[in-house]
């Protein structure tokens, strides 16, 4: 064994394996050393015996095993010839006889003759006579001198004290004794062994026993040869054969018995017993009185037929006064049981026979029990007690006229335990199956195991002659047989037992008897003249002959087999030479054929071996070899394959336990033997005081019986009582607890008992050619007690006149039908019945009707029987039946009740059930109450529906006064129990519990406990197998019972129930939770339902326990249940499960958190940030930190709020580091800081972020709106801008037809998809998208049928997304379509009329005699004519009037020399077919200044005058004024010659802001500018131009689109308007 001591070897220093071991040690070591040394001596001898022993011869000298040294002095003799043992397998052939005894000159065995063989000639190498003489003389010289001289030696070098030369000295003592004492044992064996006549060591008792009981007469007989013993009652030789069943004859070891069962009047008689052999014969005698129960001996007890002779003619008369009573001790104490023997007339000197028995066995004088006889009294002295003394004692005077006996029972208490908590001893240690080197060790389990269950046992063994205990196995044995190898050949050992639990070790057994280690066949040859085991051995000469080579062993077998040891046995092989041979023992896993050697190094001597290290589980096989000096023999057949484990079966748990009153301090208590109990060893009984639920054992010594008489019982008290069975495999379960019964004397206490009343309604169930079925109904009045069984009686009838009536049972029967066999077909039969009782058998019942028997050939089925009436109520009852005895042609498959009143005819019988049923019971739920009602039932089969039974009894339907029902209880532990009350019962009252009306009898589902007027059936494992109708009945009684189903739906409703009080809990509102308070305090709480103030709260972490401390804040608020734990922090080594464990009386409930991995982490981070929130909300900081918000005008606001703040409260705005200068945007109301971004873009994409500070100290908010960030937040402007969005609207223009929608604002970051049913628009020249402002417009330029259907636009905003859609089908297409015709129309119209363009000033002043030179610009297809007015007349070109039309597009007006009659209005008229158009202006004429030559006006955009200008504008449309969705605006009234320098660069800088603003606004991608609207006034003629804008295509998401904007043409119509 490693590792640490086991703690049932603590403090037992004598089983430390070194301290234990020293002896066999020292005897292992010199065997060693002696061997070694004589081995190199002899292979020495052998390279030189011709130079060194030329003149001598000899031969080795062989030792058996049994010359191992014993102690004292004698062990140091060993060293000298234990180095021989080596020859034994020498190849040298020897041979061995018996052992024989060794004489000194008085004559006086001194030990045994081993001899020594001589070599032979053909083994000794060429050895001489000479040569071995010379060797025999030096060898028995060395041995000599080893033997006699070498102890001497080491004795006068030793240095002995004072003690040890005592020890040695008591040692020297204690072994003459011993010898003396073993001289004396086998002087007395030796009488034994001899041939002698019979003789009865223990003759038979007489008995007088009640009737029905069992009786056993047994014998002990010695002689020689064995005696031959028949049994005899009134001189008839008893044949068990010829009464089976009724006689029982055993014989074992010389102890023969007769058992006699069921006693009846005619078993009382003489009998006698006959032990014969050669030497003689003798017989004893014994009588037998059977008793009836009313207390009369029917029979006198018969006188002996061979009286016994008087002694010297006189007739004794014994009489023992004075008697021993019960007798209690405890272990290691001294009893003494006496007795006062008068004996008349008195002789002087006369002894009588003095005997003392226990459990019937005789007692001899020993060094346990001591006998004395005063001339008067007889006195049994036990001078140590032990509990194999527990037993009945008797004391037996016997004369040569009678005997005389007394008896009482001694009960023996443990002791003491050495360790508090430790088992009783073990008891009754044996020694079977003693061999050359081993003994199997048996004993019996305790009665006491100390509280806890037993773990093993240990087996200790000391050889004789010393005080020294070795322990023989290392770990504890749970099996109560043990093999007990390596034993010395020769010695004697004795053997004790002790009993090891969790508690400690208990206190050692006694000690077995002496066993010496030898051949069983030695032994019988030395059982009269076996010397003492002195261990001397006597060397002497036997002539040698051939080794022969042994056989195979005979007969090997596994006699035993645990998961401990196996046990081999076998028979010596037939050829084995004359010398000793010895065995090895090999095995093989089943399933292979490797063989392995188990005793490699010492073959084993007996034909017993134990092997032990098996693995348990598996299987092996065994076979044996023999071994002799001429070599290993042939192996015997293998064994069949045996598996590892424990074959013999720890005994079921006895049945019903049954106590009985019997003296006012004892109990009689009976119980059912358990069950297919192998090799049952006996019962313990136990006893508890009701309610203290503390058994204590009534006995400490197994009793074989079914029934004991527990004594020591307190008068008064009410007992409840149990039973174990035990085997040598263990104890069993305790039985079922006995009913409760008060100790008080028997006398008085119950009712005398009488036979029952006759049956009666004898009937017929079945009828074949030579037997008939009937069947009776039980009779009216049973005797008080139940009936134990049924006789019936036949007779035949012949014409009428009845014979003699014949026994049909010699057993009873206990069921209501019997099949009487043998009789003859065709006749007639009569037939009664008896019952019997406890108290006899009952009267006959009236004959029956006659039976004629002839077989049944009916097809229909039998009437069934033994019906019988239960739960009667008032309104309801149920009614068993048995099923008919003959089914007819096929099963039977239904049965049908009938019911009437009783009072009513035959023909009132009326069916219950409609349909038919199958079981065996019917609950009838048609009864009035107060009426009487009979019963019968019919079965039917295939055939239809045969004969109805015998009505049944009248029942009159009422429900009796205190009648009671099964009420199931769910008990606090859960356990689940039907309990049945009765206040009428009897002393002989039982109740009897049945599923489906059907006793229960098997415990495994139900264990039934009744206790007085209760009993109880209690669920052990409920279950869906035990739905079903539970009843409960209460023998003799008024038919208390009732029943109780168990349903599918009430089995779910009990097992939740079951659950909630095996495991109460306490309600939780809510589970163990979490939370972080401030300063990041972490709270554990949870809140109770309900919980009083006794409940208890346990901290636990990590299964420890934790206190209230610094680090810990416990609270527990009662009045509302909430628990709680505050910790400050969580430091690293908090990581792991907290659990709140809640106890409230039985009620318990926990609660556990789990914080570990990130879950913890996350808090411990969350905590450590709530804790720096706390420090930095000391100052200026953030309630709300950074975040933004979209207007639904799409501007983004960031926006915090701030907390804790003053006058002197800083905040500062920063964008990738950089402070924003946006201090006009800042505002600071209710704590909430703004900072606006009106039109966002890619641009604004940054880390913003905002300080706020002040002497207290300061704390920082940023947003990150990059990447990700920034797609979010547009994305959320793009939601917003998608949700502004207007319906699609349908607009038809000149070039095609245009969907629009407006949107609150746009970005240029928005991505849209135009949709065309449900498909992606793929944009071409023809159909494009664009955006103008707010307008979302998609371009269908000269649409067709094939744009019609379902259009969408679809706004991205990386969510869901949001769709507009407008249905462009139908007459919204057609009506769109015409209106883009006659657009595209008036479009044309308007390109390709005649106009002015411009270049006319309003008002033109001019000096005389200048020339005046105007040119405008015209357009129009096809080319207009052009007409020049004045005051509304015609001007035809002449000298004075030059008017030319230059390439179509230029007219020009020149008056070569004004004068003051060209003033007045003039106008140019223009027209082609498409419209007509004029122009005109004033010519003021002045008086003229000078010569100034010929001047030109041109006009500029605004229409002033340029003097000077020779050049021409490009485009007329450089001549025009642009205002985009208004009319023209008026001339100016005069003429700005030139403008001013600075006002030029005042234009230039408007003009350059214009075009940033433009800048800013989307582009298209041709970057055109839109052509203003250009309104021109020519006289009364109005014209608005409304000039078309073209956007080319914008790329947004990879899909072009284009917009080219149309002028809607508006056309004021004056007085010459021309329209085509």
């Amino acid at each position: 064994m490693s590792g640490s001591t086991p703690f049932y070897q603590k403090h037992h220093c004598h089983y430390d394996r070194g301290y234990r071991s020293k002896g066999l040690e020292s005897a292992v070591s010199q065997y060693q050393s002696s061997s070694s040394s004589y081995a190199a001596r002899r292979s020495s001898s052998r390279a030189s015996a011709s130079a060194a022993l030329s003149t001598s011869s000899g031969h080795v000298v062989a030792l058996h095993e049994r010359t191992t040294p014993i102690p004292c002095s004698y062990t140091r003799l060993s060293s000298s010839y234990s180095g021989l043992e080596e020859s034994r397998l020498s190849p040298m052939p020897k041979r061995a006889k018996p052992t024989y005894l060794a004489m000194d000159k008085e004559n006086q065995i001194i030990g045994y003759v081993v001899p020594i063989f001589r070599g032979s000639q053909e083994y000794a190498s060429g050895f001489s006579d000479t040569e071995e003489a010379r060797v025999k003389e030096s060898a028995g010289y060395m041995a000599r001198r080893n033997l006699f001289t070498s102890g001497l030696e080491m004795e006068r070098t030793e240095q002995t004290s004072r003690k040890v030369s005592m020890r040695e000295s008591a040692e020297r003592i204690s072994l003459s004794k011993r010898i003396y004492e073993n001289e004396e044992h086998h002087k007395r064996m030796n009488k034994d062994s001899l041939m002698h006549a019979p003789e009865f060591v223990i003759k038979p008792r007489s008995h007088t026993v009640w009737e029905k009981q069992c009786v056993r007469l047994h014998c002990t007989v010695s002689g020689w040869p064995d005696p031959r013993v028949v049994w005899y009652k009134n001189n008839v030789t008893i044949d068990p054969m010829a009464h089976p069943g009724k006689y029982k004859l055993e014989s074992s070891y010389n102890v023969h018995s007769l058992e006699i069962n069921r006693c009846d009047f005619d078993d009382t008689a003489q009998y006698r017993v006959s032990a014969m052999n050669s030497k003689g014969e003798l017989s004893s005698f014994a009588s037998i009185v059977v008793k009836r129960f009313k207390g009369e001996v029917e029979e006198a007890l018969p006188m002996p037929r061979h009286g016994l002779i008087s002694e010297y003619g006189i007739t004794f008369d014994t009489h023992i006064v004075d008697g021993f009573g019960v007798s209690f001790g405890r272990e290691g104490e001294t009893m003494s049981l006496g007795a006062t023997v008068i004996i008349s007339p008195n002789l002087a000197r006369y002894q009588p026979e003095v005997q003392w028995y226990r459990d019937d066995v005789l007692l001899q004088p020993s060094k346990w029990c001591h006998m004395h006889w005063s001339g008067d009294k007889a006195t049994l002295t036990l001078t140590h007690l032990n509990k194999e003394d527990e037993g009945l004692y008797t004391l037996r005077i016997t004369t040569k006229s009678k005997y005389e006996t007394y008896s009482a029972y001694v009960f023996v208490r443990d002791a003491d335990a050495e360790v508090e908590g430790a088992p009783g001893a073990p008891l009754d240690v044996k020694c079977q199956d003693a061999n050359k080197d081993y003994v199997i060790v048996t004993w019996k389990q305790p009665a006491v195991d100390g509280g806890s269950s037993i773990l093993g046992y240990f087996v200790d063994r000391c050889e004789v002659g010393t005080t020294h205990w070795s322990q023989c196995n290392d770990t504890p044995i749970k099996f109560a047989r043990f093999p007990v190898t390596g034993l010395v050949e020769g010695r004697s050992y004795t053997f004790r037992v002790r009993a090891v639990n969790k508690s400690g070790m208990s206190r050692p057994s006694r000690v077995s008897e002496v066993v010496a280690a030898m051949d069983p066949a030695d032994r019988a040859r030395m059982r009269g003249t076996s010397a003492p085991w002195t261990g001397q051995i006597i060397v002497t000469e036997e002539e040698p002959a051939e080794g022969v080579v042994p056989g195979k062993p005979k007969e090997l077998e596994v006699t035993e087999a645990t998961k401990n040891y196996v046990v081999l046995s076998w028979k010596p092989p037939g050829e084995r030479g004359h010398e000793g041979i010895m065995y090895y023992v090999e095995k093989c896993v089943s399933g292979t054929d490797s063989w392995q050697r188990v005793n490699t190094e010492i073959p084993v001597k007996s034909p017993r071996f134990a092997l032990f290290d098996l693995a348990e589980g598996k299987a092996y096989s065994f076979r044996v070899r023999c071994c002799n000096s001429a070599g290993v023999g042939e192996p015997s057949e293998a064994t069949e394959a045996t598996t590892v484990g424990d074959k013999l079966d720890i005994p079921s748990a006895p049945g019903r336990v049954v106590p009985t009153r019997n003296t006012d301090t004892s109990v009689v208590v009976s119980w059912e033997a358990s069950r297919d109990a192998k090799e049952l060893v006996g019962y313990y009984i136990e006893a508890s005081i009701v309610g203290s639920n503390k058994f204590e054992p009534c006995n400490n010594k197994p009793v074989k019986g079914t029934r004991f008489i527990c004594h020591g019982l307190v008068t008064g008290e009410s007992y409840v009582f149990r039973v174990k069975a035990l085997n040598a495999a263990g104890l069993s379960e305790c039985s079922q607890e006995s009913e409760a019964i008060e100790v008080k004397a028997a006398i008085g206490g119950g009712i005398p008992h009488a036979s029952p009343t006759p049956p009666y309604g004898i009937s017929v169930l079945e009828c074949v050619r030579d037997s008939m079925v009937l069947a009776w109904k039980q009779p009216t009045f049973i005797g008080g007690a139940d009936i134990t069984g049924y006789f019936v009686d036949y007779r035949e009838v012949i014409n009428g006149v009845p014979g003699t009536w014949h026994e049909a049972n010699v057993k009873a029967v206990s069921d209501r039908a019997y099949r009487v066999s043998d009789l003859k077909e065709n006749r007639k039969y009569q037939f009664q019945v008896r019952a019997a009782n406890m108290a006899g058998v009952g009267i006959p019942s009236l004959p029956s009707g006659t039976f004629v028997c002839e077989e049944w050939t009916i097809a229909v089925p039998g009437p069934p029987h033994d019906l019988q009436v239960t739960e009667v109520r008032a309104n309801t009852l149920v009614l068993l039946y048995k099923p008919p005895v003959y089914q007819g042609r096929d099963p039977v498959n239904g049965f049908y009740i009938d019911i009437k009143e009783a009072d009513a005819e035959e023909e009132a019988w009326r069916g219950v059930n409609e349909k038919a049923v199958l079981t065996n019971y019917m609950k009838i739920k048609i009864l009035k109450e107060g009426e009487t009602y009979v019963f019968r039932v019919r079965a039917q089969n295939k055939a239809g529906v045969g004969k109805a039974s015998e009505p049944t009894e009248p029942v009159l339907a009422e429900t009796k006064p205190g009648t009671t029902e099964i009420v199931v209880d769910v008990d606090d532990d859960g356990v689940i129990s039907m309990n049945f009350a009765c206040s009428k019962l009897t002393p002989d009252s039982k109740f009897v519990w049945s599923k489906n009306y059907e006793e229960i009898t098997d415990d495994t589902r139900i264990t039934v406990a009744t206790s007085g007027e209760k009993s109880k059936a209690t669920f052990n494992m409920l279950a869906e197998d035990d739905i079903g109708i539970y009843s409960c009945a209460v023998t003799h009684t008024d038919g208390a019972c009732s029943s109780y189903t168990l349903s599918a739906e009430e089995l779910k409703k009990l097992l939740e129930l079951s659950h909630d009080h095996k495991f109460p809990i306490i309600p939780l509102k809510t589970e163990l939770a979490v939370e972080l308070q401030e300063k990041g305090r972490i709270r554990f709480w949870l809140q109770a339902e309900k919980i009083s103030a006794n409940g208890k709260i346990e901290y636990v972490f990590n299964d420890n326990s934790l206190s209230q401390g610094e680090k810990y804040k416990m609270n527990f608020n009662k009045d509302t249940g909430v628990i709680e734990m505050i910790m400050e922090s969580l430091l690293p080594e908090d990581e792991g499960t907290f659990t709140f464990q809640l106890q409230d009386g039985k009620a318990t409930n926990q609660s556990s958190l789990v914080l570990i991995g990130d879950v913890f982490k996350g808090l411990q981070k969350e905590s450590a940030f709530m804790r720096k929130e706390w420090h930095r909300k000391q100052g200026p900081h953030f309630v709300e930190y950074l975040s933004y918000e979209v207007t639904p005008e799409c501007c983004v606001i960031l926006k915090c709020k701030v907390g804790n703040i003053k006058k002197e409260t800083v905040a500062l705005w920063y964008k990738d580091g950089r402070e924003v200068k946006g201090d006009e945007k800042l505002t600071f109301t209710e704590g909430v800081l703004k900072l606006e971004i009106a039109q966002i873009s890619k641009k604004d994409a940054g880390v913003y972020e905002i300080v706020l500070k002040d002497d207290r100290g300061q704390d920082t908010s940023t947003l990150n709106l990059t990447e990700q960030g920034f797609r979010d937040l547009m994305n959320e402007v793009f939601s917003n801008i998608a949700n502004s969005s207007t319906a699609l609207k349908i607009q038809s223009t000149d070039e095609g037809i245009r969907l629009y929608s407006f949107v609150s604002y746009y970005n240029e970051a928005l991505q849209v998809t135009w949709h065309h049913k449900d498909s992606a628009i793929a944009f071409t020249d023809r159909i494009k998208s664009g955006v103008v402002g707010e307008q979302l417009w998609l371009q269908i330029t000269e649409p067709t049928e094939k744009d019609k259907g379902k259009y969408a636009i679809e706004f991205h905003d990386g969510k869901g997304g949001l769709k507009r859609t407008v249905e462009l089908s139908g007459q919204a297409f057609d009506d769109a379509y015409a209106e883009f015709q006659r657009l595209k129309a008036a479009a044309i119209a308007e390109r390709n009329r005649a106009r002015v363009a411009g270049g006319l000033p309003d008002v033109v002043t001019i000096q005389e005699l200048k020339a005046l030179n105007l040119t405008c610009n015209i357009s129009g297809e096809p080319l207009p004519e052009v007409v020049w007015l004045k005051n509304e007349r015609e001007i035809v070109s002449d000298g004075h009037y030059v008017m030319k039309l230059e390439a179509g597009k230029y007219a020009s007006f020149t008056i070569t020399t004004v004068n003051t009659t060209d003033s007045g209005k003039y106008s140019i008229l223009v027209k082609n077919k498409y419209g007509t158009e004029s122009a005109d202006f004033t010519l003021a004429v002045t008086e003229g200044k000078g010569d100034l030559g010929v001047t030109s006006y041109l006009t500029d955009a605004d229409g002033n005058v340029i003097i000077g200008c020779k050049s021409r504008p490009t485009t007329p449309t450089e001549r025009r004024k642009s205002v985009t969705g208004k009319k023209m605006q008026k001339r100016k009234d005069s003429v700005i010659l030139q403008k001013p320098p600075e006002e030029k660069e005042g234009k230039k800088k408007e003009e350059k802001k214009m075009e940033d603003k433009t800048d800013a606004l989307p582009k298209t991608t041709d970057k055109k500018k839109a052509a203003p609207a250009v309104a021109s006034r020519v006289g009364k003629q109005e014209t608005l131009q409304q000039p078309t804008t073209t956007a080319d295509e914008v790329k947004r998401d990879d899909v072009p689109t284009s917009e080219k904007t149309a002028e809607k043409p508006q056309i004021n119509k004056g007085k010459n308007d021309q329209d085509e």
